[in-house]
């Protein structure tokens, strides 16, 4: 796994060439001109990349909202996140909470994407979304994942996860981290537990059971 980050004006980084959304390997450059970038470009470059075998995580950019709004709009990856396919309106909302939390907290979601081909499949990370829920999830990072139903059964899923833990462990002290996920969501909770996550508690979050899991410091 490959790790990189941008900076502007930083000399010898290394990094995954999104310009203009194309893949093309981690580059050793002497400096990143930033007069050159779109504000989208340079926000996106803010976000840690990370390579596996199959998979590049990165920040999410303007040109990836068609790809999630459909899959935030498609009933069978909803089912068990609410069971409401996501109108434009609110998954623009979401792509905007995601680039927010880099922003303000240094942890946050990645998109996913495929390697052969830059193609979309999904989100993955961090985030503190206040939850009004017992008990209290304050002061750990919640982990959250969803993915294109095309790529699901294919271990994408638990790639792009151990990939983010990964990336937690080293940045926030293996501090401990949270998830939550609904009673009947077998394939998620399956996710859950082959990544480290125990159930903690039972809970209910808007009206639905779930199950809050922690992942313990490593």
């Amino acid at each position: 796994m490959k790790i990189g980050t941008v900076r502007c004006g930083i000399p010898h980084v290394v990094y995954a060439q999104l310009h203009r959304g194309h893949y093309q390997g981690h580059l050793e450059l002497d400096h990143v001109d930033c007069r050159k970038l779109t504000q989208y470009e340079r926000v996106a470059m803010d976000v840690p990349v990370i390579e596996t075998q199959r998979l590049l995580l990165r920040g999410h950019r303007l040109d990836d909202f068609e790809a999630l709004a459909a899959m935030w709009a498609d009933p069978a990856v909803v089912r068990f996140i609410g069971g409401k396919p996501s109108t434009r309106e609110e998954s623009w909302a979401r792509l905007l909470r995601y680039v927010g939390h880099w922003q303000l907290l240094g942890f946050g979601y990645w998109a996913v994407a495929l390697k052969d081909g830059a193609q979309f499949v999904g989100d993955v990370g961090f985030a503190d979304w206040q939850r009004d829920i017992a008990p209290s999830l304050n002061g750990m990072p919640e982990g959250g994942w969803v993915f294109t139903s095309d790529t699901h059964g294919r271990g994408v899923a638990s790639e792009a996860i151990q990939a983010a833990l990964g990336w937690i462990d080293r940045h926030f002290g293996g501090k401990t981290t949270t998830c939550i996920v609904g009673v009947d969501n077998a394939p998620s909770i399956r996710v859950a537990e082959k990544n480290g996550y125990r159930e903690f508690t039972r809970a209910e979050f808007k009206g639905s059971p779930v199950i809050q899991f922690r992942r313990p410091q490593v």
